[in-house]
């Protein structure tokens, strides 16, 4: 087995500690699952956050509750409330999140979102 296998295993996310994030304004709460080449997080972002910078990195996106707002650098916004998704490459589109009400996400990133040229 290479050491980029995961084997099978649950994930109980009540024992994972949270980590805080400041935004631009609110705060962000993680918790985070980290395996080679893999992040997993759950991501709570408080009422009234906006993120603190735009990100290039690739994810999947996907939300558990409430509402967040994904915009572009170039000004495209979209709106992702429960069972809504959405997928990027690293590098493709800079992007920050907000919310009015608080919103917990899953996130998803890792090597397999890397740009192919």
């Amino acid at each position: 087995m290479s050491d980029r296998n995961i084997p099978f295993q649950t994930i109980d996310w009540a024992k994972i500690p949270k980590t805080e994030h400041k935004g631009e304004t609110g705060v962000a709460y993680w918790q985070t699952m980290q395996f080679q080449g893999l992040r997993i997080r759950i991501v709570e972002y408080a009422a009234g956050y906006l993120a603190d910078h735009w990100c290039k990195k690739g994810h999947i996106v996907h939300c558990l509750e409430g509402e967040v707002v994904s915009e572009l650098e170039d000004g495209t916004k979209s709106v992702l409330t429960r069972g809504m998704s959405y997928v990027v490459s690293d590098d493709l589109s800079s992007h920050r999140s907000a919310t009015e009400n608080g919103v917990k996400l899953m996130i998803i990133d890792g090597d397999f979102l890397k740009l192919k040229s």
